[in-house]
């Protein structure tokens, strides 16, 4: 979360200003109180200070219940969840790069129930208190997404979290090759708007992200992406798709090799690899990324992987 600013407005109105007219009015009426004052303010200044600073709501073992607060549907089968957090100054506590868990229990075909759980990357962050929002596509087989899409506003989903074996840190790497597909996009994006929001602190870190999808109307959060594009010219995003629409500039097919060759920063110690998408497309990209020279990817990815699947 970006470091905040003892000048911002709400300091002054909740603590500033009502400190010094408690000191100001005792020395009006009592001036031989104002030591008293004085201390008075201070602890009371301290309590509210302690008091709105953010509440990291997620824990590691145990679901919590959140309520769904709004429902934008993005198409037939797409839409951001958007659940409120115990109070407006709360924040999920979810390191960039990190998810979350949601579990439920889901009734089987055979009439049984069953607990399943699915991991999910936030497309909010710990800068935006009270509420965090989830993009999901629901597909016919998925258990989850289908629980999801089902949701109607006031209902709840249960959550646990932080989880993932990823933590961005500020200029952690020299440039970023990233590659997605689908809804892989959402932990991508949450490290693209974290590095933007920290130019102004120093981070330099460049990123090119292949994002891929079927169709041109599959592209997810397009708008985000070339805003963020259009804002810094340290990100490039390049779209694929396996079905364009006539006159399509973009990159046609699947990710290949060549592709990455092409699009993505060169092997170097300073440089990362970043997957996320399905495994069919995780599987070969391993191998792609292998034989350009960057190290052997693990099954199991770890933070210091120069190769990082999601």
């Amino acid at each position: 979360m970006a470091e905040e600013s003892l000048l911002e407005r709400k300091y002054f109105d909740g603590i500033y200003i009502p400190a010094g007219l408690l000191v100001f009015g005792t020395v009006i009426v009592k001036k031989e109180w104002t030591a008293y004052a004085v201390l008075a303010a201070l602890l009371l200044g301290a309590l509210k200070y302690f008091r709105m600073l953010p509440q990291k709501v997620l824990k590691p073992d145990v679901f919590q219940e959140f309520e769904l607060k709004e429902k934008t549907v993005i198409s037939h089968n797409v839409a951001i969840y958007r659940f409120k957090l115990p109070s407006p100054s709360a924040i999920l506590g979810l390191p960039i790069g990190q998810h979350i868990s949601i579990g439920a229990a889901i009734e089987q075909p055979d009439g049984s129930t069953k607990e399943i759980v699915r991991s999910y990357t936030p497309i909010s962050g710990d800068h935006q208190p009270g509420y965090f929002d989830l993009l999901i596509k629901s597909y016919p087989t998925g258990n989850i997404s289908k629980h999801m899409a089902s949701l109607q506003v006031g209902q709840t989903i249960r959550v646990k979290g932080p989880k993932g074996a990823f933590v961005y840190t500020p200029n952690m790497v020299r440039h970023f090759g990233m590659v997605a597909g689908g809804t892989g996009i959402t932990p991508m994006l949450q490290v693209i708007r974290a590095i933007v929001r920290g130019r102004a602190a120093g981070d330099r870190t460049e990123v090119d992200l292949i994002f891929a999808n079927v169709t041109a109307q599959d592209i997810l959060l397009k708008e985000d992406l070339d805003a963020l594009v259009a804002e810094d010219k340290g990100i490039r995003v390049h779209y694929v798709l396996d079905r364009p629409p006539k006159g399509w500039t973009g990159g046609v097919g699947y990710v290949t090799q060549e592709m990455v060759e092409k699009l993505l920063p060169k092997p170097a110690e300073d440089v990362k690899i970043l997957l996320c998408g399905p495994p069919p497309m995780i599987s070969g990209l391993k191998k792609a990324t292998e034989a350009l020279g960057f190290k052997k990817a693990r099954p199991v990815s770890k933070l210091e992987d120069q190769v990082f699947a999601f």
